[in-house]
């Protein structure tokens, strides 16, 4: 009996992000191809011997009318369907030249960030949306027991470093103090539109209405499913090829992956260094910060590896 062998198909797509950094571009697919109907991020299978980029320039001015002057990488996926095996060579546009619109005929639009999970998208392209909405920095807090410190750290790291994604991690508060806590940093937090994850059972969020919860490898490789609804964000520690499958499997949003490097609280740590670290991510299926020993300058290196981005304790709270 004859097997199948499924197609394979390279893709790159654009997250093209409005200068304001509110919105971003969507394409609709046309009605009489596969998916027809479902939005998309614009972009294109690559031509033979091109590159990710150099397919993303070619397609984005065949289908919008746009030059590309500046893109990074922002993620990529490998999807399975049921005949064919795509790759996403995703790349987040930072400039271009021109007015973007369909050169094919085809629907475009520019959606507001809040409003992208109300449009239906193939399946390959939801991890996408994560990634858009994410910001490249993810600051986890210290253990610290002055609670007029904490918040003077966290409203510098608000303000200054202008953080959009803080992890509340503080062990040694017991749940009552960890509660207070948590509601007084999620009205900081939101107050500068940051967003809120609390680091502990996902039962905190009957007490605290924060926007999701991090679960510790140990939790994470506890569980069959899902613990909170969609909506809530879940993220997970991981640091291993085991671990990253298992939060794939319950459908983490995003991830850490540690250690990259070596921390100054654990120096003699074996750490996965960025070639293992590239190859893990690669297969995640899902945006990954990359943690253990970063700093900003590690940012560039980072997302030219397939990370998020970074997060870090030490270079955001001082």
């Amino acid at each position: 009996m004859s097997v199948k062998v499924k197609s394979r198909a390279h893709v790159a797509a654009a997250a093209i992000i409005s200068a304001d950094g509110n919105e971003v571009l969507l394409a609709r697919r046309p009605s009489h191809v596969d998916q027809g109907g479902l939005w998309e991020f614009p972009g294109g299978k690559l031509a033979p011997y091109e590159t990710g980029l150099e397919a993303l320039k070619r397609e984005l001015h065949e289908e919008l009318g746009i030059e590309v002057t500046r893109a990074q990488p922002l993620i990529r996926i490998h999807h399975e369907y049921p005949e064919k095996h795509i790759l996403l060579d995703v790349w987040q546009v930072l400039e271009f030249t021109g007015e973007a619109f369909g050169r094919e005929g085809q629907a475009v639009r520019w959606v507001p960030m809040d409003e992208l999970v109300n449009y239906p998208f193939p399946a390959a392209n939801l991890p996408i949306l994560k990634a858009v909405m994410l910001p490249l920095e993810y600051l986890i807090t210290a253990e610290e027991e002055d609670e007029s410190v904490f918040e003077a750290r966290l409203e510098r790291a608000l303000i200054e470093d202008d953080i959009k994604l803080v992890q509340l991690r503080a062990k040694r508060l017991d749940e009552a103090a960890y509660v207070a806590r948590a509601e007084r940093a999620l009205a900081m937090c939101h107050a500068h539109g940051a967003r809120l994850m609390l680091n502990g059972d996902p039962s905190l969020l009957d007490q605290v209405a924060a926007d999701g919860i991090h679960l510790t490898s140990e939790r994470l490789m506890g569980l069959e499913r899902r613990p909170v609804q969609e909506g809530v964000w879940l993220s997970a520690s991981t640091h291993s090829e085991e671990q990253l499958a298992r939060a794939y499997r319950i459908g983490c949003d995003f991830v850490t992956l540690s250690p990259v490097k070596p921390t100054p609280s654990h120096p003699e740590a074996a750490t996965l260094g960025w070639y293992q670290f590239q190859r893990l991510v690669e297969r995640a299926g899902m945006p990954v910060f990359a943690l253990g020993g970063m700093s900003r300058f590690d940012a560039n290196q980072a997302r030219g590896v397939g990370a998020q981005g970074i997060a870090s304790i030490r270079d955001f709270w001082k």
